[in-house]
């Protein structure tokens, strides 16, 4: 179990935990991990608890958890009464997530296979540079509106 007395500046925590320096300070800035003590240097300092956090945030954000998903995962962990089968629902909610998102990436995957099939390497013209370009004239200009929908992650 993590002990928390802090006493690891944010560069060996970092190594520590697998987290960059720059995502621990985006994590604080985030409150998804707490600012701590500060030692008489004023550096910030870390406790094995704040490493145990950083490397559960590193193992959702690599699961392609938004940081939404992990700041309810944490609250969840902070209020264990709250949660009995919460965690499975936020965890039910990113699996759906991420099924529409294969989905998304099989219909890239067709798109680039049939872009890669414009061009044998038969000949000096670039057919890939080519297709690209007539999509591009191809393409509908958006009337100004609404922004699009703000994805996942």
């Amino acid at each position: 179990m993590p002990t928390d007395a802090a006493r690891f500046r944010i560069g060996e925590a970092a190594q520590r935990s697998g987290v960059s320096t720059a995502s621990i300070r985006y994590y604080e800035k985030e409150a998804l991990l707490a600012a701590g003590p500060r030692s008489e240097s004023s550096y910030r300092l870390y406790s094995d608890a704040d490493i145990h956090q950083l490397r559960f945030i590193r193992l959702c954000r690599a699961m392609d958890m938004s940081l939404d998903e992990v700041r309810i995962l944490l609250a969840l962990d902070r209020d264990s009464a709250a949660a009995d089968h919460t965690a499975c629902d936020t965890l039910d909610e990113h699996l759906s997530h991420v099924r529409i998102r294969l989905q998304e990436l099989k219909t890239l995957e067709r798109d680039l296979i049939a872009l890669r099939r414009r061009c044998d390497g038969t000949d000096g013209h670039c057919h890939v540079i080519e297709a690209l370009h007539e999509r591009a004239d191809a393409e509908p200009v958006a009337p100004p509106g609404p922004a699009p929908a703000k994805r996942h992650v």
